[in-house]
């Protein structure tokens, strides 16, 4: 599907003001998108086996201490959204959050994952053509996620302005500070979910951050809810990856480069507290995997050779398709040391890449 330029949201001042914002200029789709995220869940489309809604809802609600213990500006500012869209705070946890929330759910169930999401690049300064560090990926998910994808420009009272890739509800996805620091995600499946803290506090934390050494502190601290893969960048050509489960993480510094990855841990340590994913979905990741280094793995990466990456529609670009229904829903790449972001909504195959910037670091 063919979408247009994606949809600016400028958010300022305390988290507060900043959730009230998020919250009442995209009411609607929120409460939308949280149906739709409910239902996926209640399901089991996504966590390997049904669920009742009061069950649901139990759960979310407590995890709650765990956010507000990682952060308690995160957490005033989701819950103010939640507020100004009608939503409760555990509602909020499972639209934003909803990838993690599906391992806490599986944890309880004991059932195998049903997910197959992203395909993202870290190029060090020593791997790009200028020197300068880029970071860049696909974001795939349910193919109804598409419809919410919004780009919020973040403009707190304290801390570093920062642009975040994100959805209608969810605090954020993907980004890039004033700072000179990005941050992007893959999903991972984690054997056993916890009550923890879900992935878009860990990536806005993160982009609070002035130091690529603070930000990874922020995921390493995280008493987290499931499994991500962390992607790092910074204004001086450094990068690093880090494979978190709740129970074991692995970071790997990006010297050279450069490096991809998708849906499957790399390391032995992250790899032990792996959920056994369903054939056809490791199948994905792997051929993703090799489909990536193939397209950037010679030559200096430059920002368009990541944009052509995300749009090979021969493995990286993902169309929605039974059983799964997982697609791009958009991309970004991002170059710190410029102030500069291209972000595109809807598959990258079908849809123009956009120029956005922030003061140059």
């Amino acid at each position: 599907m063919k979408y247009g330029a994606i949809r600016p949201l400028v958010v300022a001042g305390s988290p507060e003001a900043i959730g009230a914002a998020h919250g009442a200029a995209r009411a609607a789709g929120i409460r939308q998108y949280a149906d739709e995220r409910l239902a996926i869940v209640a399901a089991g489309e996504w966590s390997g086996g049904e669920i009742d809604m009061d069950r649901i809802g139990e759960l979310a609600e407590s995890m709650i201490p765990a956010h507000a213990g990682y952060s308690e500006e995160l957490t005033a500012e989701m819950a103010a959204m939640a507020d100004a869209a009608g939503l409760s705070l555990g509602e909020a946890i499972v639209v934003g959050g909803f990838t993690d929330f599906v391992d806490t759910v599986r944890g309880q169930l004991g059932a195998p994952p049903e997910e197959d999401d992203c395909t993202a690049v870290i190029a060090p300064g020593p791997a790009t053509a200028d020197g300068r560090a880029i970071l860049g990926q696909t974001w795939d998910m349910h193919d109804s996620a598409t419809r919410h994808v919004l780009m919020l420009d973040l403009r707190p009272d304290s801390g570093p302005a920062a642009l975040v890739f994100t959805t209608e509800g969810c605090l954020g996805q993907m980004g890039m500070n004033e700072a000179g620091l990005a941050i992007g995600i893959n999903n991972l499946a984690a054997q056993i979910g916890t009550l923890g803290v879900t992935w878009p506090f860990v990536v806005r934390r993160a982009l609070q951050q002035a130091s690529l050494d603070d930000a990874i502190d922020c995921v390493l601290e995280a008493e987290l809810a499931g499994a991500h893969n962390y992607m790092l960048v910074d204004g001086e050509g450094r990068g690093v990856n880090i494979e978190a489960m709740p129970q074991a993480t692995q970071v790997t510094p990006v010297e050279t480069g450069p490096f991809l990855h998708t849906n499957h841990t790399l390391a032995a340590a992250t790899t032990a507290f792996q959920a056994v994913r369903p054939t056809g979905l490791m199948e994905s990741s792997q051929r993703r995997l090799e489909r990536g280094q193939e397209l950037i793995g010679s030559g200096p990466v430059t920002p368009e050779r990541v944009m052509e990456m995300t749009r090979d529609a021969e493995a990286v670009c993902q169309t929605s398709q039974a059983p799964y229904h997982i697609e791009s829903c958009g991309g970004i790449v991002m170059r710190p040391a410029t102030g500069e972001l291209w972000a595109v909504w809807g598959r990258p195959d079908m849809n123009e890449y956009q120029h956005f910037a922030l003061s140059a670091v």
